[in-house]
């Protein structure tokens, strides 16, 4: 568990460590492509062991997924796999809230506040909308530029006080420090917003593609066979670890070594981050072997592990009406925690409510 020790003095905090919680913690999974061992590990894995040790909210983002085009049969299908997946890893329903993002009006209606807030210098040094944008930024959607003022809104929407991140999202979380305090500072309201605090796990959680040891594992690559995804049986993730590139020499006999072998070090990174172990101990005991006999060890393990959850899922996914109760039910608990912050949120701009 990340230490959170440091943000003791965040007055947002008292009420939840008079509950022996650590604070409240909002998060979410986009609903487009395959879900990919990269998510499981990097994400989804961390939610579960962050429950019960903060008071937490688990979204699909299914309106950040809109900031470019998506099928809408195949959004709202993905919408029901990720809620799946977050049941088929561990995350309990009851004890967190799991629902999806357009349920929630109070997230576009803070957005726009926010909008109104951050400067647009801000959203220009986004290296995400640099990335996604591309070359013909002309062409891109107003939604995917503002994207990280609805990222902040989702978070600050709940007032939350941690946020786990991966390192390609700890600049938007930067920024949704600095719309918080820009807002408290605007309206005289100081500790009115929260600023969150993030969690970030270890090196591990960083996964690179089967195919290209120095690519990350994307939802988008062409080739199913550069990830290992959620929904893969025992034959499909066997086949994928076979094949998956490798070098001609025997395995790394330390660390350094490894990191110069960008596909032995990707897959020594999966095997730890499986095995919930050091690498520098992985490294140790596959030491010099052939990739051959580290690809069965890795297989057996991954099988087990990442099995199970893929079986689950795919029931799930078969049983829609269990996941659309689900979400329902954590829509109306999360519209129940919005409504009075956003109300507030209007008084304090200065909306008139007659």
């Amino acid at each position: 568990m990340p230490d959170a020790s440091s943000a003791a003095s965040n007055p947002h905090l008292d009420a939840y460590t008079a509950r022996g919680l650590k604070g409240r913690i909002f998060s979410g999974v986009q609903p487009t492509g395959n879900l990919h061992l990269g998510n499981y590990l990097g994400a989804i894995r961390n939610f579960v062991r962050l429950q019960g040790h903060y008071d937490c909210l688990f979204c699909v983002v299914d309106q950040h997924a809109i900031t470019q085009w998506q099928d809408p049969k195949e959004l709202t299908q993905q919408t029901r796999e990720i809620a799946a997946a977050f049941l088929a890893a561990g995350l309990d329903a009851k004890n967190n809230i799991i629902f999806n993002q357009s349920t929630v009006a109070a997230h576009a209606q803070l957005a726009w506040i926010f909008n109104c807030v951050a400067r647009i210098g801000w959203m220009n040094r986004m290296t995400q909308f640099k990335e996604k944008s591309g070359k013909d930024r002309e062409n891109a959607s107003l939604g995917l530029l503002a994207y990280p003022s609805l990222m902040a809104a989702d978070i600050l929407l709940y007032k939350a006080t941690h946020v786990p991140v991966g390192e390609d999202q700890k600049q938007h979380l930067e920024l949704t420090r600095d719309i918080a305090i820009k807002f408290n500072n605007d309206f005289a309201v100081p500790d009115f917003f929260p600023i969150a605090e993030p969690l970030i796990f270890g090196a591990a959680t960083r996964v690179m593609s089967l195919r290209d040891g120095t690519k990350k594992m994307s939802k988008s690559d062409p080739s199913d066979y550069s990830r290992i995804n959620l929904t893969d049986d025992a034959d499909a993730i066997t086949q994928k670890i076979r094949k998956a590139k490798t070098d001609p020499l025997p395995m790394p006999e330390s660390e350094a070594d490894a990191e110069k072998r960008p596909e032995a070090d990707n897959l020594l990174g999966i095997y730890a981050a499986i095995a919930d172990k050091e690498k520098a101990d992985v490294v140790r005991e596959f030491a010099g072997q052939q990739f051959s006999a580290f690809k069965n060890a890795l297989t057996d393990l991954a099988v087990a592990k990442i099995g199970p959850i893929g079986s689950e899922m795919q029931r799930l996914v078969k049983d829609p009406g269990h996941v659309d109760a689900v979400l329902r039910d954590g829509a109306e608990r999360a519209n129940a925690l919005a409504r009075p912050i956003l109300d507030e949120v209007y008084r304090v701009v200065g909306f008139l409510k007659p």
